[in-house]
C-alpha cells in the first residue's frame, strides 16, 4: 500500500467519523429540542418523550434543520413563541448535543 492509499483511507476513515458525529448529533439536538417544544406546549410524561421521540424518527433520512425548525415554531406559534427563539433553541441544544457526545467518548 503506498502513502498516497493510506492517506486516502486516513481521510475516508475521517469523513465517515464526521457525518457519524453530525448525525448523532442532530438526532440527539432535535430529542433536546422536542423536550423543549414539548414543555412549552404544556405536554409532560409520555406525551412530552412522544412529541421528542416523533421529532427525531419522523422523516430520519430526508428532514434538514430548516423542516424541524419550521415545525417546532409552527407547533408553539401560538403559545406566542417566535421562530427566532426557536432558532436561538435549536443551536444551544446542537451545543449541548456535541458536548454530551464528547462526554460520552
Amino acid at each position: 500500500m503506498t502513502t498516497f492509499d493510506k492517506r486516502e483511507q486516513g481521510f475516508e476513515a475521517k469523513f465517515v467519523h464526521d457525518e457519524e458525529l453530525m448525525f448523532k448529533a442532530t438526532t440527539r439536538s432535535n430529542k433536546l429540542l422536542g423536550l423543549w417544544a414539548a414543555t412549552q406546549l404544556g405536554l409532560s410524561g409520555d406525551a412530552a418523550a412522544g412529541y421528542a421521540t416523533a421529532l427525531v424518527t419522523d422523516h430520519l433520512e430526508s428532514q434538514s434543520m430548516d423542516e424541524i425548525l419550521d415545525k417546532v415554531a409552527g407547533d408553539l406559534a401560538a403559545k406566542g413563541v417566535a421562530r427566532e427563539q426557536v432558532a436561538a433553541r435549536l443551536q444551544e441544544c446542537l451545543h449541548h448535543a456535541l458536548l454530551q457526545l464528547e462526554a460520552d467518548k
